[in-house]
């Protein structure tokens, strides 16, 4: 029997395959993305890697949180996520922010900034696909879209030293956007 959020998008017009697979793909990133931020993070090293590690952490801590938050919603559309982890890694809808061969601040932010315009851009395509079909999806991906583009003015900022308008969280992880679709 079909869920009834799943036939009312359905009759919207959204192929839910499709947008499953684009759920499933954002959440590869996001998790890929928290343990490669955790590489960086420690590798943000001396005076100038203190002066970043907050940051980092911030971003790293909300992409799990978008992360278990897309995870609710894949399962809510009658998906599920890999039973492969490796499989599950390979889907990712962005590359993997790996650590740079010279791991110098600047080559880091470089990473961390490329990784969040990725995610920009994976968050925009999937509002754009549900805007006024499946409204808890579009909801789900602006919310995220709002962090992201913060994570995304943040590395900008520290790497051209022009201002992003953007402030630091009140406590580490916060995820002021996506929190309300976390379950506590």
């Amino acid at each position: 029997m079909a869920r009834r959020n799943v036939e009312l998008i359905r009759k919207a017009g959204v192929d839910v395959d499709k947008l499953l697979d684009m759920l499933i793909r954002a959440a590869a990133a996001e998790f890929t993305t928290y343990y490669y931020y955790t590489l960086l993070r420690m590798h943000s090293a001396g005076l100038e890697g203190e002066a970043i590690k907050e940051i980092v952490e911030d971003a790293r801590q909300e992409d799990r949180s978008h992360f278990e938050a897309l995870a609710v919603r894949i399962y809510e559309l009658g998906g599920q996520l890999p039973n492969d982890i490796k499989e599950f890694a390979d889907k990712a809808a962005c590359m993997d922010p790996r650590l740079p061969e010279e791991s110098t601040i600047e080559n880091i932010l470089k990473v961390l900034l490329d990784a969040e315009r990725c995610a920009v851009g994976v968050y925009t395509e999937i509002l754009n696909y549900v805007w006024g079909k499946d409204h808890r999806t579009a909801d789900l991906a602006l919310a995220i879209l709002h962090e992201e583009i913060e994570h995304e003015a943040w590395f900008e900022e520290l790497l051209t030293g022009k201002p992003s308008g953007h402030f630091r969280r009140r406590a580490p992880g916060e995820s002021p956007f996506t929190s309300k679709f976390l379950k506590t």
